[in-house]
């Protein structure tokens, strides 16, 4: 069997991506004639040039190229994969990244049953962000929204993303909040942007609704704060609120929603870790609840 030159492989890589055998050089911790030597062996074994040489810079052949896009993509695979194996091998500390919402309400409140129940298993929770995907970090395991079809992850179903308005029982007294019409005269809060607003009221058949200029909360923690603190009404997606509802600290005012197609995942490898198929079991267990526990909370 023939065998690629991979060490030739990754001085072109860094050559190719630096445009320099210097820079290659200072990243590889090589001499400049080591990286040049190991090019033009790369060539030899090729049999066609892979870079135009000037006096001062370097630039790729169509060679060059072609072999850039598919070294640098299976360079950041292979590093992914083996410090993926190295920390599974080195210890049994499990990294979680996991949006706010999901952490304030369900993760963190819960996190000491499983550091109790899997005492071995040590761990890191950090912030992700709505749009994070696996391989963006050095996280084993990402909460966050949306399944990833990103090949050689598996994406677990923790929550609807379904979204009613909600209000505290402190803010409904004395309102009639039961219809559309009604909601829309009350004080709306909105999540991000007023495009969610509009959109619910389109699904209520009412077109052309000013959602009016009520406070934007770019975190949904706040409008989660604000909303239960009887400010108005807010579209929160009732599966996370489970808790807030069952209490009464919030009550649904219809049944009328949006974002049905939209959901909350739990992603992690398919070759993952003993330690991430445990939290993930724990996790999916932890947040089951009777489907009684769902339904609107009734503002009669």
């Amino acid at each position: 069997m023939e065998y690629v030159p991979l060490n030739a492989i990754r001085a072109f890589e860094a050559a190719a991506r630096h445009l320099s055998f210097s820079a290659a050089g200072e990243e590889l911790h090589v001499t400049h004639p080591a990286i040049s030597h190991q090019i033009r062996r790369l060539e030899e074994w090729l049999g066609v040039p892979l870079f135009h040489r000037g006096a001062r810079k370097v630039r790729l052949t169509d060679a060059g190229v072609i072999l850039q896009a598919s070294a640098s993509g299976a360079l950041a695979e292979l590093g992914a994969t083996c410090r993926r194996i190295r920390r599974n091998a080195a210890s049994v500390t499990l990294s979680v990244g996991c949006i706010p919402s999901i952490a304030s309400r369900w993760l963190v409140p819960r996190l000491p049953d499983f550091t109790a129940s899997h005492p071995g298993i040590g761990m890191r929770v950090a912030y992700a962000k709505a749009e994070d995907r696996l391989g963006d970090d050095e996280n084993d395991v990402l909460i966050t929204l949306g399944a990833d079809p990103t090949p050689g992850v598996t994406s677990l179903k923790l929550f609807s993303r379904l979204n009613r308005p909600v209000c505290s029982p402190h803010y409904l007294a004395g309102k009639q909040l039961r219809t559309p019409s009604g909601i829309a005269a009350a004080d709306l809060l909105h999540d991000e942007n007023r495009q969610g607003w509009s959109e619910w009221f389109s699904e209520a058949g009412l077109a052309n609704v000013d959602v009016g200029n009520g406070p934007v909360f770019a975190d949904f923690n706040i409008l989660a704060t604000a909303v239960i603190a009887g400010h108005g009404v807010a579209l929160c997606p009732v599966d996370v609120f489970r808790d807030e509802l069952k209490r009464g600290d919030l009550m649904v005012l219809s049944d009328i929603s949006t974002n049905r197609d939209k959901s909350y995942f739990l992603t992690m490898s398919v070759d993952a870790s003993p330690a991430a198929l445990t939290f993930a079991d724990w996790f999916r267990r932890a947040i089951s609840v009777d489907a009684n526990d769902q339904r609107p909370a009734d503002i009669t």
